[in-house]
């Protein structure tokens, strides 16, 4: 299967984050998500989805199960099924790519 960027469009999810699903097939989703400007908190949330993030771009900070670590454009995190996470974004124009197993029903339209 190809997915071209250029052909798919990027989706609003509050006033900073803007994401696009790049490809799915039910076994797997691989996500980019753009964050415009720095953050002062975060929401901790968990899925039973497993969950790889690659930064493409920026600087972030990400929380899993209470432990903080800052993280720059190279850098990858493995998230386990249903454990609580979250990032704070310490740079303007941050980009990340998720991956998800299974794929995130919840993010279909």
């Amino acid at each position: 299967m190809f997915v071209f960027n250029k052909n798919v469009d990027f989706e609003r999810v509050d006033n900073n984050t803007i994401r696009k699903i790049l490809v799915h097939n039910g076994s797997m989703m691989a996500v980019e998500i753009h964050f415009a400007n720095p953050t002062s908190s975060y929401e901790p949330h968990n899925h039973v989805h497993e969950q790889i993030t690659y930064v493409l771009k920026g600087r972030l900070k990400f929380f899993i199960d209470g432990i903080a670590q800052e993280v720059v454009a190279g850098d990858s995190i493995y998230f386990d099924s249903n454990v609580p996470h979250g990032c704070i974004v310490l740079e303007a124009g941050s980009i990340v790519l998720d991956v998800f197993t299974p794929q995130r029903e919840d993010f279909l339209k």
